[in-house]
């Protein structure tokens, strides 16, 4: 402990010798330690680089020509049948209903479902609608797919394969063609 010598004070009173507790002064010096060091960390990512060269036409005078969207599939999974909507930005270009018509295969002890009608459906679409179908085209069709939280997974697995059942060709890095699923798919979100 740390003490403090009051002193004499001309021999009328005695002298007096106080303890003074240190635990609360280091606690205030550790809080300030650490504010410090923190407020110096953020203020270093407060700041922005900025320069002068700013996005957009090199021209400010020069309009730049709008990019159209591509298509994309939405794949709707129903209660009775599938919806295949083509879209191209917020507008519609085509929307096709196709029953649901499972088709049950038995895979040792296990029943894996299958919708074969889908899949030859999708690749009809594709074949009229898909954008991308050149080998040397890096780029893959969209699809998003639409579906209710409660399908089973075994149905969700049978519309992939589906789905996944157009392919085209693409020209790899070794200059080899193979066949590669058509679409690109995410799911879409609620």
């Amino acid at each position: 402990m740390g003490g403090v010598d009051v002193g004499d004070s001309g021999g009328k009173k005695r002298s007096t010798n106080t303890e003074i507790n240190m635990v609360p002064f280091i606690d205030l010096l550790m809080c300030t330690i650490s504010f410090l060091l923190l407020t110096a960390v953020w203020v270093t990512n407060s700041r922005i680089n900025a320069d002068a060269q700013v996005p957009g036409p090199p021209d400010p005078n020069q309009e730049l020509t709008p990019q159209t969207p591509e298509k994309v599939l939405n794949l709707h999974i129903a209660e009775n049948d599938f919806g295949l909507v083509w879209k191209q930005g917020a507008t519609v270009v085509s929307e096709v209903r196709v029953p649901k018509v499972p088709v049950e295969i038995k895979d040792g002890g296990r029943t894996l479902v299958r919708y074969p009608e889908l899949g030859k459906k999708i690749e009809e679409e594709w074949k009229q609608q898909g954008g991308h179908r050149d080998p040397s085209d890096k780029k893959l069709d969209q699809a998003i797919l639409h579906t209710d939280n409660r399908l089973p997974f075994k149905e969700i697995i049978a519309v992939l394969d589906a789905l996944y059942s157009p392919k085209r060709e693409m020209k790899m890095a070794d200059g080899q063609v193979k066949p590669i699923p058509a679409f690109n798919m995410t799911f879409s979100v609620r």
